[in-house]
Order: structure tokens, then C-alpha cells, then sequence
């Protein structure tokens, strides 16, 4: 049963909500430019990027998402929280001196000097493409959380989220972004040991209770290196996640941008490690939530409701079983996880259209004034878009199999172009582009036709448009001087 916010709640949700318009509102009398808007001058320190970094990418899709999913089925997602610290050192190494060396704006500047131009029209459309989806997932799973919480109709709470996150991004552009993300992440990682420690207080005999309880019902069982498409196990996840790591931390416009607000080489390379760090910490936190809430409610099946299990289950167990205003809180916390993904999403793909589309077809405003208002316009109509698309998202199901149905039909693809430009010299334009026309409609085979889980769709779509690309690659040639565009032609 829904409960109404109570007074407490709602004035802490609406100081929260307040302070976010209020950096925005701060930060909007700062931008006199569009590097000043998309890359705040590039001249933020390494510590908000890397707090951003990670708030921007841990939506509200992973906050309520993955302690559902671990309710439902295990902890297999464990295997990520070794991954990232481990991928780091090939984002610091061989991705992020690529960007620097070219003074890029955007991660599609590199598709186009080592594949040629005509390809970074092409790499946009399918980020943007797969970003609006994203956005869609990022506005719909608070939204969900606030209209189970509070008992709001659910098409209001999201036209609330997307109206809030729209409006400080117009306002301040990528410093407002990063600032919010900073006062989010604190939100976030207090929010999650927050309800860790409540549900250890809670189940009997507290953690070994709760691992306990996991290890009986199987949750534990994880580490089989059986390979089925039907199921999510540590094999899939160390596939799955390699994947979506380089992906989203050394080829995403979102993570891009910020890490090019950082001065210099050393300060992005402590952010990236600073974000490893964090991923390690309150992943590993918000997979223990899962288990937890699987004990009690295991323990205590009369308080369960069967309309909130899966992703429903944390927002429920917040409002039902946590004292008032501490569960106004964690409210802010899911809303928090949601507003920094939102604002990084809108303002990067304004990014990507001002840079990739009209700044080389010469369709900007001859003046900076211009400019800037003409990127505050399109952050406006990206952010209502995006709006738009959480109503279309809240039909489909589960969030985090929603989110990866998108992310993997386009940057499946584009993860493979990249993974080509980097680590080989016979990478080229027209054979990757036959890989991702084959790419994509096997992909929805795979998620439609076959059901794959979906731990498996990036994977498959990336390694699927690699293959066919490199292959078709030996009977392409350009010819193209590739001197300080792959690990192979590095400049010394």
C-alpha cells in the first residue's frame, strides 16, 4: 500500500530540490561561453569530476535496479566491483592520452580524425540514439520510487523528475552538472550505508544472518563458469561488464566530457581511480541491500507486498520499515541517483549536436552570446524529449533489462568502432559500418526471438560488429597516415 510523504518528508525533499535549482541558478551567471558551458573552462579539480563521474553513471536505474535484481536472482554483479579497478589502468594508459592529444570536445573528434569525417555523424546518431533510451530508464526508475512512495500518480512524478533536472542543466551547463553530482554523491553513498546498516539492525542475528539466509536460498551461488544465455552468472557478468565499462567510462560522451574538464592527464587519472574506488565500495553496498532485503522479508513475509517486489522493493521497504525523515533521506538519495544521471545524459548530447553536427556543417551563431543560448535551447528540448521517452519506458518491465535492451543496440556498435581505432591499424569506416547494418537486427533477434538474459545483449553486439568488422577489414584499405591514432602508431 502506498503511503502519503508526511510533513517531515516533504520539507526535506523540497530543500533538497531547492538547492539543486539554487547551483544552477549560481552557475548560470558564470557562463560566458560554450567551453565554458559544456567543459566549465576545463578547469575543475580532479575530486568533483571523479564524484560526478560516478553520480552521473549511477543512475537510479543501479540504485533501485540492482538490489532488486539481487532479490530476484544473486549477486553475480559482484564480479563488476573487481572489474572497474581493474579496467582503470587501460582507460589511463591506452583511451584518455588519445582525446588530450587532440584537444578533444567530444570522444567522436577521435572517431573522425582516425576514421575520417564521415564517420562522426554516423558514431553521434547512434550515442544520442542510445542515450534518449537511457534518459527514458533515468527518469522513469525515481519517478517509479517517488509515485510508490508517496502515493503520487506515477505520469506526475515523472514529468516532476524531468522538469527539475532540465532546469538547473539549462541554467549552469557541465559545472552546474558536476556540482549537483557532488552534493548527489554524497547523498548516494550515505543513503545506501544508511540502509545497509538499518537492514543489518533488522534481520536476526544481523550480517551472518542475512549472508545466512542468502547462502540458503542459493543467492550466494554465483561463481560457475557455465556459459548459458538464459541466465546471469560470474562468466556472463565478467563478459557483460568488461564491456560495459569501456563503454561508458572511456568511450560515452557522458563520462568523456567531464574527465576533459580536468586540467590535465594526472588529474584525470586520479578521478578515474577515485571512481573505481567508489564503484567498488557502494556496489558492493547496494548488492548487501539486496540480500538484506531478501532476508527480511524472507523472515517477515506478512509485511511483504507481492505488487513491490523486483524494483519496487527498496523504495517500499524505505517508506514502510524506516523512521520518518530518515526515509525522506534516502527519497532525496533515489531522486539524487536519477537528476545526476538525467543532467549528465541532456547536457552531453547537446554537447554532441552543437560539436558533431552543427559546429562542422557551420551552422553555429557567429557569436559566443549566441551560441550559449542556442545550447541552452537544445539542452531545454532534449531534456522535455527525454521526458517524453520515460513515459514510453514505463511500459516495458524491468529497469535494468530496459536499460541494457538500449544501451546495447547502439553502443554494442560504437564500443566495437572504438576497440578498432585504438588497439588495431587495420580498423575501417565501411567494413565497420556493414558490422553494425548486420550488428543491430541481430541483436534484436537475440533480446526478442531468442530472450536471451540480459546480461548478454552488449556483449554480443559488440563482439558481433568487432568480428565482422575486422574480418571485412582485410579487404578494405584507405591508406589513411594513422601517426598518434592507435596504440600501435603511438607518438612517443
Amino acid at each position: 500500500m502506498d503511503m502519503p510523504l508526511s510533513p517531515l518528508n516533504t520539507v526535506i525533499l523540497l530543500v533538497y530540490l531547492a538547492a539543486m535549482l539554487a547551483v544552477g541558478i549560481v552557475l548560470a551567471v558564470r557562463q560566458k561561453s560554450t567551453e565554458d558551458y559544456f567543459l566549465a573552462g576545463r578547469n575543475m579539480g580532479w575530486l568533483a569530476v571523479g564524484m560526478s563521474m560516478f553520480a552521473s553513471v549511477t543512475s537510479a536505474v543501479t540504485y533501485i535496479g540492482v538490489p532488486g535484481m539481487v532479490f530476484k536472482e544473486n549477486i553475480s554483479l559482484i564480479v563488476f566491483c573487481f572489474l572497474s579497478p581493474l579496467i582503470a589502468p587501460v582507460l589511463i594508459v591506452f583511451i584518455y592520452p588519445f582525446y588530450r592529444s587532440i584537444n578533444a570536445t567530444t570522444s567522436y573528434e577521435y572517431i573522425s580524425k582516425r576514421f575520417g569525417y564521415g564517420t562522426r555523424p554516423v558514431v553521434s546518431s547512434l550515442f544520442i540514439l542510445a542515450r534518449l533510451g537511457w534518459l527514458g530508464t533515468v527518469i522513469y526508475a525515481p519517478a517509479l520510487a517517488l509515485s510508490v512512495m508517496s502515493g503520487m500518480p506515477l505520469w506526475l512524478a515523472i514529468c516532476l523528475m524531468g522538469f527539475l533536472a532540465t532546469a538547473y542543466t539549462v541554467l549552469g551547463g557541465i559545472a552546474a552538472d558536476i556540482w549537483t553530482d557532488v552534493i548527489q554523491y554524497g547523498i548516494l553513498v550515505i543513503g545506501a550505508v544508511w540502509v545497509a546498516v538499518a537492514l543489518a539492525f533488522k534481520v536476526p542475528d544481523g550480517v551472518p544472518g542475512i549472508m545466512a539466509v542468502a547462502a540458503h536460498s542459493g543467492h550466494l551461488q554465483v561463481f560457475t563458469w557455465k556459459i548459458s544465455l538464459f541466465e546471469m552468472s560470474a562468466a556472463a557478468v565478467l563478459v557483460s561488464f568488461t564491456c560495459q565499462i569501456l563503454q561508458e567510462y572511456g568511450t560515452d560522451q557522458v563520462t568523456v566530457q567531464r574527465l576533459l574538464t580536468i586540467r590535465d592527464m594526472k588529474g584525470t587519472m586520479k578521478a578515474i581511480l577515485y571512481n573505481a574506488a567508489t564503484d567498488f565500495f557502494v556496489t558492493g553496498l547496494l548488492l548487501f541491500i539486496g540480500l538484506g532485503l531478501f532476508a527480511f522479508y524472507q523472515g517477515n513475509p506478512a509485511l511483504a507486498s507481492e505488487t513491490t517486489a523486483g524494483d519496487r522493493i527498496l523504495p517500499f521497504f524505505i517508506m514502510h520499515h524506516l523512521p520518518n525523515g530518515v526515509s525522506g533521506l534516502l527519497i532525496a538519495a533515489i531522486l539524487a541517483a536519477a537528476m545526476s544521471s538525467m543532467d549528465s545524459g541532456i547536457n552531453s548530447i547537446a554537447t554532441v549536436v552543437m560539436n558533431d553536427f552543427l559546429k562542422p556543417a557551420g551552422k553555429l551563431p557567429g557569436n559566443e552570446r549566441s551560441s550559449l543560448r542556442l545550447a541552452r535551447l537544445l539542452t531545454l528540448i532534449l531534456g522535455v524529449f527525454a521526458t517524453g521517452v520515460a513515459f514510453y519506458v514505463s511500459t516495458l518491465g524491468q529497469i535494468i533489462k530496459v536499460f541494457f535492451t538500449f544501451m546495447s543496440l547502439f553502443n554494442g556498435p560504437v564500443l566495437a568502432l572504438f576497440l578498432l581505432g585504438f588497439f588495431t591499424v587495420r580498423g575501417r569506416f565501411v567494413p565497420w559500418v556493414i558490422g553494425a547494418v548486420v550488428t543491430i537486427p541481430a541483436t534484436l533477434w537475440l533480446q526478442n526471438t531468442v530472450q536471451a538474459h540480459w546480461v548478454w545483449y552488449l556483449p554480443f553486439a559488440t563482439i558481433l560488429c568487432l568480428a565482422v568488422s575486422y574480418g571485412l577489414s582485410f579487404i578494405f584499405r584507405d591508406g589513411r597516415d594513422l601517426a598518434g591514432l592507435t596504440v600501435w602508431t603511438k607518438k612517443a
